[in-house]
C-alpha cells in the first residue's frame, strides 16, 4: 500500500481506513429510489466528475459517484498525479469499486482512465464493471501527444481550444481564473501525455462508445477492446455534446438502456 493509504490506516481499524479512502476518492448523491447498480464517473481534463453526478435523477435504480482526483477541487491542495499508471494503481488499491454491481462512465481523459482502471482490476483478479461507457476519446493505441503539458500558457490554452472548443471568455480575461484553469489543464495534459498503452486481451464486458457528431468519428472505434457486445452512438454537438439538453437527454436514455440490458 502506498504512503497515503498507509498513513490513513495508522491507529484506525481497517473499516475506518476503507471508509476514509472511499470518502477521499468518491462523492455521490443517494437517490430516493432503491438502487441496483453503482455508476462511477471519470471527468474530462480540467473538469469535475460532479457534473455527471447531477444526472442521478434521470437514471432510476442507479447510484452515481464522482471519482475525485488529487489536484482538483475539493482535493486541490493535494499534488496531482503525473502518470496514469500511478493513478490507476492507487484507484485499484484504495477504492472498493466492487461493493455492489457497478459500471464505469468516462468522458475524454476520463474515458482513458476508466478503461485502464478496468484492465487493472482484471489483472488484479478483482471484480470488473458490468459495462464500460466511454465518451469522446480516441481508443488506444493513441496517437502520440507527448509534450503538450510543456507548452507555454497561451499555447496550451490554444491547443486545448483547437481540439475541444472554446473555453469561457472569463478564463482569458480574469487572471485568477486563468491561473486556476491552467493549473488543472496542465496537470491533466501531463497525465494524458504519460499514457503508455500495453497490448492485452480484449475485455469480457460490453463497451458503449459515445461522441459528438462534430468530433472525429474515430473516437467510437472501441470495438476491438471487447469480446462481447459493442455499441457506438454519435449525438448532436461537439466535444461537450452532453451539455446540450436534447443531447444530454438522449445520452442518458442510451446509458439507461445499456445498463438495464446488461446481465
Amino acid at each position: 500500500m502506498n504512503g497515503t493509504a498507509a498513513a490513513t490506516g495508522v491507529g484506525h481499524a481497517p473499516e475506518a481506513t476503507t471508509a476514509d479512502l472511499q470518502a477521499r476518492w468518491l462523492s455521490g448523491r443517494r437517490p430516493k429510489t432503491e438502487t441496483t447498480l453503482d455508476l462511477y464517473c471519470f471527468a474530462h481534463a480540467g473538469g469535475s466528475a460532479g457534473e455527471f453526478v447531477r444526472w442521478a435523477g434521470a437514471l432510476p435504480g442507479v447510484r452515481l459517484w464522482a471519482v475525485k482526483l488529487p489536484g482538483r477541487a475539493p482535493r486541490q491542495n493535494e499534488a496531482p498525479y503525473r502518470r496514469i499508471a500511478d493513478l490507476v494503481s492507487d484507484l485499484v488499491e484504495q477504492v472498493d469499486f466492487g461493493r455492489s454491481d457497478f459500471a464505469f462512465f468516462g468522458h475524454s481523459l476520463g474515458a482513458l482512465i476508466a478503461f485502464e482502471t478496468t484492465r487493472a482490476l482484471r489483472r488484479a483478479g478483482l471484480r470488473q464493471p458490468r459495462a464500460l461507457l466511454l465518451s469522446s476519446m480516441q481508443p488506444p493505441p493513441l496517437t502520440a501527444r507527448q509534450g503538450v503539458h510543456l507548452l507555454s500558457d497561451d499555447a496550451l490554452l490554444a491547443q486545448i481550444e483547437s481540439r475541444w472548443g472554446a473555453l469561457p471568455m472569463a478564463v482569458h480575461e480574469e487572471p485568477d481564473l486563468k491561473r486556476l484553469a491552467l493549473r488543472y489543464l496542465r496537470a491533466d495534459a501531463e497525465l494524458a501525455d504519460s499514457h503508455e498503452y500495453v497490448v492485452e486481451e480484449p475485455l469480457d464486458l460490453p463497451i458503449t462508445a459515445f461522441a459528438g457528431d462534430e468530433e472525429d468519428p474515430g473516437q467510437l472505434d472501441w470495438a476491438a477492446h471487447t469480446r462481447t457486445d459493442f455499441a457506438a452512438h454519435l449525438l448532436p454537438g461537439g466535444h461537450f455534446y452532453f451539455r446540450d439538453p436534447q443531447s444530454q437527454a438522449e445520452l442518458l436514455r442510451l446509458i439507461g438502456d445499456a445498463l438495464s440490458t446488461e446481465n
